[in-house]
């Protein structure tokens, strides 16, 4: 299985953190904030969100919407990367 490597960023505090793991683990340690996105995607200027992406470039647009949509004010305030 292929392993891929995401990297959060804080934008607070500029601090960052990578995880690691196949597509579906991945998937499985960040459903918590795919779910809290999906919640939010019927207000109005939220983009929609697929919790069970098939990519793993998918998977990082998914989080990055999904952090964005559960903000107060549309930036969430984190960025997620998939490094090489």
């Amino acid at each position: 299985m292929k392993q891929y490597t995401i990297k959060v960023t804080q934008h607070r505090n500029n601090s960052s953190r990578c995880t690691s793991g196949s597509l579906a683990e991945l998937i499985q340690h960040y459903k918590y904030t795919l779910e809290c996105g999906q919640s939010y995607q019927h207000e109005k200027g939220n983009k929609k969100i697929n919790t069970s992406p098939k990519t793993a470039k998918s998977l990082i647009i998914n989080l990055n919407n999904a952090v964005n949509n559960s903000a107060a004010n549309g930036y969430g305030g984190k960025y997620y990367e998939l490094v090489d």
